[in-house]
């Protein structure tokens, strides 16, 4: 009797004990994501110029990821309004951003018209690409050095 379960279980297993995880979903089109991020030079707290710059820089490409992020995962918005005698007494509105953004390359960054600016792009295909070799890390690409051998 034991036995006839453990053969009925295997044969309604079927063939998914052999089958292999390289069977899934490949997208056919992979977008490509653009963000801008803007700073103000002259509004940096910086006593010189090339401080401001400086700062400039890594804010807009701070905001440019923030872009990039909101596209990616969207907004989380909190927002109330209190109303008193027929008139808005009071409206306050929260925006949370959340996510990690894996392969975002800077495309251009420059200054204009007082501001610094920077484009950053995330393709899709780079994305699927780093996040399947964190899934399935393949073991045929472990590079092995063996010590040098006396002659």
């Amino acid at each position: 009797m034991r036995t006839l379960l453990i053969i009925g279980c295997i044969l309604l297993s079927g063939c998914s004990l052999f089958q292999s995880g390289f069977n899934q979903y490949r997208p056919s089109v992979y977008p490509v994501l653009t963000a801008v991020g803007y700073a103000p030079i002259d509004r940096q707290p910086a006593e010189r110029r090339s401080e401001q710059l400086l700062m400039a820089m890594e804010s807009s490409k701070i905001l440019a990821y923030r872009e990039l992020t909101e596209q990616v995962y969207g907004l989380q918005l909190n927002s109330s309004t209190a109303v008193h005698d027929w008139a808005m007494s009071n409206s306050d509105t929260k925006i949370l951003v959340s996510g990690l953004i894996k392969g975002a390359r800077v495309v251009k960054t420059y200054p204009v018209d007082g501001f610094y600016v920077t484009e950053l792009e995330l393709d899709y295909k780079l994305v699927w690409d780093l996040y399947e070799q964190s899934e399935n890390p393949q073991q045929n690409s472990i590079l092995v050095i063996e010590p040098a051998q006396n002659f």
